[in-house]
């Protein structure tokens, strides 16, 4: 008609591949629901007879003995499928890793989801909740005291949402594992408390415990002789230290003189002006009777006389 657009009627416009491929698949009919219900998007490839691929996730495991840690990218979801359905701080074998894992244990410390978002232990459930979390509680870092947030946390729970799983090994297996196992990395820096300095070294109480320290080394540019540091050592007893403590000690119980010997003088003092406040009491009755017998006397001679 007049003074409409004229619709040009041709070929459909082309489409890319990808979307020529989803069509194909969702035109397809689902064995499970007998409908075109797009089934097969989610499980492609396994009905042309192709292994099950999970995607990739990562177990991110450490050792402590040694202080390494190793990040180990796992494609085939059968050798994860031991750590589903497992709490956190559960112990598993890790023999479905590999043939240099048999004999190994590890413990579940925690993980990530896809989105990064952290397990946190108690939260019984598979998915993702939000609390309200505060100082003292994992996965939350206030910025103000006494800040409450409320975050993001995932449940402690494993399943295969999970992009990396921590792993601590707890007991050794029999062949060593390349880069965990082989291999120590030694601690930057020593013990500073006294008494883990004494377990370190097993000294008693008598040792001076200040020759034992971990000096950390400072070596400058130009520097002949080497600088070493030592850190300051927490919870040593020193004389200086019994001086401080006695000192205490006699500056409480001189409070404590104190406060008995002004309460004994504040109930004297109290005594002392209630004793008075009767006295003036009993005068002021006394006066009041005087008065009272005075008018009644005067009322009776005024009468007589009448």
């Amino acid at each position: 008609p007049p003074g409409r657009a004229s619709l040009a009627i041709g070929p459909p416009p082309s489409r890319g591949p990808r979307a020529a491929r989803l069509s194909r698949e969702l035109g397809r009919v689902c064995e499970g629901c007998g409908r075109k219900c797009g089934l097969f998007l989610r499980r492609r490839g396994r009905d042309e007879g192709e292994p099950a691929r999970a995607a990739a996730g990562s177990l991110n495991i450490s050792f402590p003995a040694t202080g390494c840690q190793k990040l180990i990218e796992v494609d085939d979801e059968r050798k994860l499928r031991t750590f589903y359905e497992k709490r956190m701080a559960t112990e598993v074998a890790a023999d479905s890793l590999g043939e240099e894992w048999k004999g190994y244990v590890v413990r579940i410390s925690g993980g990530n989801d896809k989105q990064g978002f952290p397990m946190k232990q108690g939260v019984l459930t598979h998915g993702r909740v939000r609390l309200l979390l505060s100082k003292g509680h994992s996965c939350y870092r206030p910025r103000r005291t006494g800040e409450r947030k409320r975050k993001s946390v995932r449940g402690c729970i494993v399943d295969a949402n999970l992009s990396v799983l921590n792993l601590v090994i707890v007991k050794k297996g029999e062949k060593d594992i390349p880069g965990l196992t082989d291999t120590t990395v030694p601690r930057r820096l020593g013990p500073k408390r006294a008494s883990r300095i004494r377990k370190l070294f097993n000294l008693s109480k008598e040792d001076d415990v200040r020759q034992y320290v971990v000096r950390k080394p400072l070596n400058k540019e130009g520097k002949k002789s080497p600088r070493t540091k030592a850190p300051k050592i927490q919870r040593l007893v020193t004389p200086r230290v019994l001086q401080h403590k006695r000192r205490r000690i006699a500056l409480k119980k001189q409070r404590t003189q104190k406060n008995k010997e002004e309460a004994a003088e504040y109930a004297k003092l109290l005594a002392k002006r209630m004793k008075e406040a009767k006295e003036k009491r009993q005068e002021q009755i006394a006066k009041r009777r005087r008065l009272s017998s005075l008018r009644a006397s005067t009322s009776k001679s005024e009468s007589s006389q009448k």
